[in-house]
């Protein structure tokens, strides 16, 4: 009897011991969990807040759908004077989703009243709740584009895998047009520029619209803050007509920018600090 007792006892210790050593083998390999860096955040509290709470901002958002609206209405007029071929096209509007007519500015908040670095289980977890409300103006945009026959397309850099929370998130308040093929999320790369130029294969797109330039148009990509000035002065005849631009102070390429221009080894706070122009 003592000698089953000691062969049971003996069998539970190595199991334990090798069932110990397979956990740590396939926790070793697979990567230990992404630690989610704390930060101060607060320089983002009066961006965040003029997202939600001022009435500057929802008259900017209204100010460029109306553009928008505009634009195709002028569409439909000049278009008489296009080539044949091209005027029968069907038309096409592109936008962006977070900022252009997805407010995410609740997740951002999240961030800075929990100190937390962007990362991606919290950006996933919230576009799982599927709470993101319309940019003011935009329901009302994409609604009215449609009625005219306008194809809309939703291109985000959002990841793939977040496809059908976004697509619930845009039929819940009331975009049309989301199918698998118009709501086009990002596979591999961050430029738009492939996704652009596959839509355009199709369509006549007579307005991209977007909160950072690189919704517009790939030369601004990783540029530095005086060459995205240059280039907008170039483009300048755009805006307001083919190219129109939704207001985000909370982060984008333009603050990507100012660290990318600062290649010292100060920490961005403090870069933030030296490229303020002072009198």
């Amino acid at each position: 009897m003592k000698s089953k007792k000691y062969l049971l006892t003996f069998g539970l210790v190595l199991s334990s011991i090798v069932s110990t050593y397979f956990v740590t083998v396939s926790t070793a390999q697979q990567g230990a969990p992404t630690q989610v860096q704390t930060v101060d955040n607060d320089y983002q509290i009066g961006a965040t807040l003029f997202m939600q709470k001022a009435a500057e901002y929802r008259a900017l958002c209204y100010q460029s759908f109306y553009w928008a609206r505009r634009t195709l209405e002028d569409d439909e007029k000049t278009s008489k004077k296009l080539a044949k071929a091209e005027r029968k096209r069907p038309r096409a509007v592109v936008v962006d989703i977070d900022e252009t007519v997805l407010d995410n500015s609740p997740a951002q908040a999240y961030g800075i009243k929990n100190q937390l670095s962007f990362n991606l289980k919290d950006w996933y977890a919230w576009g799982e709740m599927r709470k993101a409300k319309a940019i003011p103006g935009a329901v009302e945009f994409a609604n009215y584009a449609r009625r005219k026959g306008v194809r809309i397309f939703y291109v985000s850099n959002r990841d793939e895998v977040q496809k059908q929370a976004t697509i619930d998130n845009l039929k819940a308040v009331g975009f049309p047009d989301i199918s698998e093929e118009n709501v086009v999320l990002r596979r591999k790369e961050s430029t738009k520029e492939p996704r652009r130029l596959a839509i355009a294969e199709k369509y006549r797109i007579v307005i991209l619209m977007g909160d950072n330039l690189n919704d517009l148009s790939n030369v601004y990509e990783q540029k530095s803050a005086a060459d995205r000035f240059a280039a907008v002065d170039k483009d300048k005849a755009l805006y307001g007509n083919k190219f129109i631009v939704l207001p985000n102070a909370m982060y984008g390429e333009w603050e990507s920018a100012i660290y990318r221009d600062d290649k010292t080894e100060t920490k961005n706070d403090v870069k933030r600090v030296n490229a303020l122009e002072l009198p």
